[in-house]
C-alpha cells in the first residue's frame, strides 16, 4: 500500500507542470482566463496558436511517462511495478487536472491520459492500441469537428480496448494486476468524462464551439 501511496504522490507531483499555464505566463496572459479557460491543448491552440498547442500537448503527454520512469527507478525490484506505474500515471493525471497552486484548476487531462495509456500498452506489450486509438481520436474530430466528442469517445474505447486485450491475454500482466490496472484506468476514464460535462451540456443544446469554427464578427 505504502509503495501505491508514494507512486500517486510522484505522479501527482509531475502532473502540476501546467505546460498551458506556463507557456502563456511566458507570453503575459493566464490562459485559464481565455477562451475556454481550461488549462489545455485545444484551448492553448485556439488562444496562443499552434506552436502553443503542439508545445502543451508535448509536455501534458510526456509528464505521466516521467512519472513511471521515476517510479520503475524506485520500485523496479517491486513485482508490481507495472501496476505502480499505472499509479503514478493517475498521480499525473490528478495532479494535471487539479493542481493546488492553482487553485486546483487546471487542464481535463486527455493529453496526459494519452501519456499514462502510452506507457500502460508499452510496458505491457501493446502499444499498437495508442497508434489506433489516436486515429480514432482523429477521425470522430473530423467528422463531428468536436475535440471534446473525440476526445470522451477515445478515452472510453482505449479503456475497453485495453480490457478487450488483457482478458485475451495480449497485455503481460497477471490476472490480478490486470484487475487493479483496470480499476485506475477506469477511475481516470470516468475523471475525463467528468472534466468534460459542461462540453456535454453544451453539445446537448447545440452550442459546443467546433475546432477551426470561424467566430462571428
Amino acid at each position: 500500500m505504502l509503495e501505491r501511496i508514494i507512486s500517486i504522490l510522484i505522479g501527482y507531483a509531475c502532473g502540476l507542470f501546467q505546460t498551458a499555464y506556463i507557456y502563456g505566463r511566458i507570453n503575459h496572459i493566464d490562459i485559464r482566463n481565455h477562451g475556454s479557460g481550461n488549462a489545455g491543448t485545444t484551448n492553448a491552440l485556439r488562444t496562443l496558436g499552434k506552436k502553443a498547442g503542439i508545445l502543451t500537448f508535448l509536455g501534458d503527454f510526456i509528464k505521466p511517462m516521467a512519472a513511471a520512469l521515476f517510479v520503475w527507478l524506485l520500485f523496479r525490484g517491486n513485482k508490481d511495478v507495472r501496476v505502480l506505474e499505472t499509479y503514478a500515471g493517475l498521480g499525473a493525471i490528478l495532479g494535471h487536472i487539479f493542481p493546488f497552486y492553482l487553485k486546483f484548476r487546471g487542464g481535463k487531462g486527455i493529453a496526459t491520459i494519452a501519456g499514462v495509456s502510452t506507457v500502460f500498452c508499452f510496458r505491457g506489450g501493446c502499444l499498437y492500441v495508442i497508434p489506433v486509438m489516436m486515429l480514432f481520436f482523429a477521425v470522430v474530430v473530423a467528422v463531428t469537428r468536436y475535440v471534446s466528442v473525440g476526445s470522451i469517445c477515445a478515452v472510453l474505447a482505449c479503456f475497453a480496448w485495453i480490457v478487450i486485450e488483457g482478458q485475451r491475454g495480449a497485455i503481460a500482466m497477471s490476472r490480478s494486476q490486470l484487475y487493479e490496472a483496470y480499476a485506475l484506468i477506469a477511475v481516470y476514464t470516468l475523471i475525463a468524462i467528468a472534466k468534460h460535462r459542461a462540453n456535454i451540456k453544451r453539445l446537448l443544446k447545440g452550442t459546443e464551439n467546433k475546432i477551426f469554427q470561424k467566430k462571428e464578427k
